[in-house]
């Protein structure tokens, strides 16, 4: 079975995000970027399972401008097999990623697909359910455990609600978008990482894929949070008292 696991370039997360001066958005010009935890999540899982012997193949995407290829390579050097870059210099939102995403699997049919339950850029937690719908797969979204019945050609998920755990048994070819606690995502060795710089990614275009690209959202403003104010160390109890009832108004 061939897993498609889609993976995104995101500033990285220890990185402090800075708003552009115009408000437009946050500013990436020389800032680090990585692969969105979440897809570092989702391809360690894809890893597991063909190492298992559940896969026989881990095909990993990205789609995005020129520097998405670095994202792949790294994906390489963890051990997906081979990769996907659909080049698009703008702006993408989910439905835009999902329909691009619904192409691939369509040529490649894969008989799972996984991703990171959101990335950490625009938090939207919109594409994987996105690509459920538009393929008409069943899904899974959080999985917390994925095991896989090839025989029975299901996949049972466990995935993270508010009340705990809910178990999930999906017929394949599914989506699953992974959460936090799926696993502990790998290093890339060195041997592994010179070995990627030699591997070829195909590229492509939306264009080549049929898809074609049209802004269904606008964003109007980006700003910082405000600045929370500084705290205050009290002499007593009741001048806590004091102040949470008469500045505070909470109690």
């Amino acid at each position: 079975m061939k897993i498609l696991v889609a993976i995104k370039r995101v500033i990285d997360y220890a990185v402090k995000i800075r708003v552009k001066p115009d408000k437009s958005g946050v500013e990436t010009s020389n800032v680090k970027m990585s692969m969105n935890p979440f897809c570092e999540i989702a391809l360690e899982e894809a890893l597991r399972l063909k190492e298992s012997g559940r896969a026989s193949e881990v095909v990993a995407v990205s789609i995005g401008p020129a520097q998405c290829a670095e994202t792949l390579r790294t994906g390489l050097a963890m051990g997906a097999d081979r990769a996907i870059h659909v080049e698009y210099p703008g702006t993408l939102y989910p439905l835009s990623v999902a329909k691009i995403l619904r192409a691939i699997v369509d040529a490649e049919k894969p008989g799972l697909v996984i991703l990171g339950k959101q990335a950490i850029d625009d938090d939207c937690n919109q594409t994987g359910q996105m690509i459920a719908g538009l393929l008409k797969w069943p899904q899974g979204t959080f999985a917390s455990k994925v095991v896989l019945d090839e025989e029975n050609k299901v996949a049972t998920v466990d995935r993270e609600v508010d009340g705990g755990l809910e178990t999930l048994c999906l017929d394949l070819p599914a989506v699953i978008t992974t959460d936090l606690r799926l696993n502990q995502p790998r290093y890339a060795t060195l041997p592994n990482i010179m070995k990627a710089k030699s591997k070829v990614i195909k590229k492509v275009t939306p264009q080549d894929l049929n898809v074609q690209i049209r802004s269904d959202l606008e964003v109007v403003q980006v700003t910082e949070p405000p600045k929370r104010k500084a705290g205050v160390i009290l002499s007593s109890v009741d001048e806590l008292i004091d102040k949470l009832k008469n500045e505070a108004h909470v109690i």
